[in-house]
């Protein structure tokens, strides 16, 4: 009798805990009462401009909150606000060879989010915080011929962090 209450228990107890609003498997620790949440475009403030990535940036964060948490998205005042601009796009070099040329580059993208919590504003950080992400390629390629390739694969790293630090809170 005791080993089947166990089982039952056991089993009951993560949707329990997402019941109350303690805990989702999506990861996120959201309170109850949050129901809304905007993300704003994001500005490309970077000195190298990439005309696609801000569009695409905020679209995929759009995407990532859709998917993970129940919040409605919507386009003014919402419980949680995301907003901030991308503050570099810069290409150096990583591995120098014995004649001392570049045989790597890496692309690294750096942003600045703005996260207010509305109704619980000691969850947010209001004065922003930077992400940065990279990836490196070989510099015998151009960066047109990868950089949409890198670009993609630094937006899902960057909107990884970003959720994490924001309705996740992996900070």
């Amino acid at each position: 009798m005791r080993t089947l209450f166990r089982i039952l228990f056991l089993s009951a107890f993560p949707f329990l805990l997402c019941g109350c609003g303690i805990y989702s498997f999506s990861g996120t620790s959201l309170q109850p009462d949050i129901k809304t949440i905007m993300v704003a475009n994001l500005e490309n403030r970077a000195m190298q401009i990439n005309p696609t990535l801000a569009a695409n940036l905020t679209q995929e964060l759009q995407d990532k909150y859709r998917r993970l948490t129940k919040l409605e998205m919507v386009y003014d005042e919402a419980d949680l606000e995301v907003s901030g601009y991308i503050t570099g796009y810069e290409i150096t070099p990583t591995a120098v060879t014995a004649d001392e040329v570049a045989s790597r580059n890496r692309l690294t993208i750096t942003v600045r989010i703005i996260y207010k919590n509305n109704k619980y504003p000691e969850d947010g950080f209001p004065s922003g915080r930077s992400f940065a992400a990279y990836q490196d390629y070989d510099s015998t390629l151009s960066i047109d011929s990868v950089q949409d390739a890198l670009c993609q694969q630094i937006i899902e790293t960057l909107v990884e962090d970003i959720f994490n630090a924001t309705v996740a809170e992996w900070r």
